[in-house]
């Protein structure tokens, strides 16, 4: 089977499922995953993501259905023999050896020709910028740069699929933001098809070309960052995904999901579609934003985002009384 466009999906997954006893961690997963992508499985703990990366490492075998690589079926085809590599958490590098050989590792394992094998070193280091530092050991080098070694070694192989677990899940904030642009560019130089998992949400949004919501086992939402966030299938991804209000429709068994920032604050009526009254409750200042919390006279408790601009004193306060509005396509309905 083809995407439609005559090209074959780089990954197939046709109806996986994986229990651990009595725990059901993947329930029937069917998904594709394009050639030259930088696809995210994004959930929280235990929502299977982690397993289903495993599986299509190999480290882990599906109860049933099918893990197509590349077109072909990896039932019992072990780690080492599919056109896979993986990047682990915590970069498991060697502490004894420097980052050239921690690098070369794999290539000196399958018994390439020792130039071969410093010619692709050399290539690699180059890559991921890390060429004057080939001498040193893990402990002489940043959170950062251990990450560059350990995204080096999988590359090396020049696997068809890199598969990324929590990539930058042990790097603080400011490290982990400059490292996604990193990442990113790096995979579109090299064209190669990255499925990173992770329960960031914000790391999922910035870096992916597309992304899979799990819970439970399941997907439940597949698409771009951008539709995925304006257009939620569910309350569940609403709620997962950022910040939402989701508030109840007319007759009560609809729901509209409307986003912080697509309110719009402030002291007198505004001129929108939809108007309402309310009171702050709340305020919480988070430096680029602030968010309130607003109770409105038909008793909802709403979440508005407004971002700070201008650099003088706040002037809203807590108990101050205030008008809250929305455009008339502002929020997206939701399935369930």
């Amino acid at each position: 089977m083809t995407d439609g466009s005559g090209n074959t999906p780089i990954v197939r997954i046709e109806g996986v499922a994986k229990r651990f006893g009595a725990i059901t961690a993947v329930a029937g997963v069917d998904l594709d995953i394009e050639r030259g992508e930088l696809f995210a499985l994004l959930g929280g703990s235990g929502c299977g993501k982690t397993t289903l990366l495993r599986m299509l490492a190999g480290f882990e075998t599906p109860d049933s259905g099918r893990v197509l690589i590349d077109g072909q079926d990896m039932a019992g085809v072990p780690p080492h023999r599919r056109p896979v590599n993986m990047m682990f958490q915590s970069y498991a590098l060697f502490p004894h050896m420097d980052v050239a050989t921690n690098v070369g590792y794999g290539l000196r394992r399958e018994g390439l020709p020792k130039p071969e094998i410093a010619s692709r070193v050399a290539e690699a280091l180059a890559l991921v910028q890390l060429s004057d530092l080939a001498t040193r050991r893990p402990a002489q080098l940043s959170g950062g740069q251990r990450q560059r070694v350990a995204l080096a070694r999988a590359l090396i192989k020049r696997p068809k699929l890199l598969l990324l677990d929590e990539p930058l899940a042990a790097l603080d904030r400011k490290l982990r933001e400059g490292t996604r642009f990193e990442l990113v560019r790096l995979q579109e130089q090299l064209g190669l098809t990255f499925v990173m998992v992770t329960h960031d949400q914000e790391e999922a949004m910035s870096m992916a070309s597309r992304l899979a919501v799990m819970n439970l086992g399941r997907i439940v939402q597949v698409g771009a960052p951008h539709d995925v966030y304006e257009r939620p299938s569910t309350r569940f991804v609403a709620d997962f995904i950022g910040i939402a209000n989701i508030l109840p429709i007319a007759d009560g068994r609809r729901w509209l999901a409307l986003r912080p920032e697509k309110i719009r604050l402030s002291l007198d009526r505004p001129e929108t579609a939809h108007a309402t009254a309310g009171k702050i409750i709340d305020i919480a200042y988070e430096g680029d934003r602030s968010l309130y919390r607003v109770a409105t006279r038909e008793d909802a408790v709403l979440l508005v985002s407004a971002a700070n601009i201008d650099r003088s004193v706040e002037t809203l306060q807590r108990g101050q009384e205030v008008w809250l509005g929305w455009a008339i396509d502002a929020g997206h309905e939701l399935e369930a």
